[in-house]
């Protein structure tokens, strides 16, 4: 566990974070960093951030400054194949996975680096879209955490009913037939945030944080990737399945989707969340899929909620 770089010139996070390269049990590369607030004597704990698919650490600069603000010190991750981790393709623009369980190598590796710097307890995990995925596995594989808020999380992908088959049929065959490392239909090696216009775009509705996420890739190219690759689209397909046919985790649970969310399939979430019996659904009425990096209001509401429900349940 070696310093890595955190690029605060585009973070907009608090003082004192500190960055550091991780290496998982299988040789591949992370990044993971930490927001701790050395001078609260009594922090309400240490929260956990498994960021989405193409997201890195300083794209949670806000929401650890928002979560610190509420007594709560935090970490986020660097997924294998993106931000700064080792990427696992040619073509460094494609998100790819060789087996979506590498993901738990990556978890394994992150909480030893919390464990070593021991970081306040108790622990609590955040996992948004693609993290609320690896998060609800890693939850099953005993992830030591009092409790757990999923935003916008990737239990199952919003996908066009005509394209189903044809996205299913294709992701199954290509590995086999070689061309799994291709993009998913649809997708291309540009962010998204690069090639969609604010207007109609699927993450947020305001102006500023849209601006803040494209600034941050335009100043760090570096940390940007583009769509999925075939391999990664089966892989997720075949996860999401089967860690959402698992009973609820044997802890509190809050999921928290924006009515406007578009891209996880908002109501076969709620359909999850509302059959579990420790678990809280909760909509926020006008955000979309990142509502951690919605409007002020939005937003606030997002981390009063969460950090209320981590409160409750020390």
């Amino acid at each position: 566990m070696e310093p890595a770089p955190l690029f605060e010139d585009v973070a907009d996070a608090p003082e004192g974070g500190t960055a550091w390269w991780l290496t998982a049990d299988d040789g591949v590369r992370l990044r993971a960093a930490i927001w701790r607030d050395s001078a609260r004597e009594a922090p309400n704990g240490t929260i956990i951030i498994f960021p989405g698919r193409t997201e890195f650490i300083e794209k949670y600069g806000r929401a650890a400054g928002d979560l610190r603000a509420r007594g709560f010190d935090c970490a986020a991750v660097d997924w294998r194949g993106q931000g700064l981790a080792d990427r696992l393709l040619a073509d460094a623009g494609a998100g790819h996975v060789e087996d979506f369980a590498d993901y738990q190598r990556d978890v394994a590796v992150f909480l030893e680096l919390l464990d070593a710097q021991e970081m306040p307890q108790p622990w609590y995990l955040v996992g948004h879209s693609m993290g609320g995925c690896i998060g609800l596995r890693a939850l099953h594989e005993g992830m030591p955490v009092r409790a757990a808020a999923f935003t916008g999380p990737m239990w199952k992908i919003a996908m066009a009913a005509p394209l189903r088959p044809v996205a299913r049929a294709l992701s199954r065959v290509s590995r086999p037939l070689g061309f799994g490392h291709l993009y998913a239909p649809g997708t291309e090696g540009q962010n998204y945030v690069f090639t969609a216009p604010f207007e109609d775009n699927t993450l947020t509705t305001d102006r500023d944080m849209w601006d803040y996420m494209s600034r941050q890739m335009a100043e760090h190219p570096e940390l940007a990737i583009g769509g999925p690759s075939l391999h990664w689209l089966s892989e997720a397909l075949r996860e999401k399945v089967a860690v959402t046919s698992l009973p609820q985790p044997d802890l509190p649970i809050l999921v928290m989707v924006g009515s406007e969310e578009r891209i996880v399939d908002r109501a076969a979430v709620e359909e999850i969340a509302r059959s579990w019996p420790n678990a809280r659904m909760e909509v926020l009425e006008g955000g979309q899929h990142e509502i951690m990096m919605e409007t002020p209001a939005i937003r606030g509401l997002c981390f009063d909620t969460m950090a209320e429900f981590f409160k409750g349940h020390r």
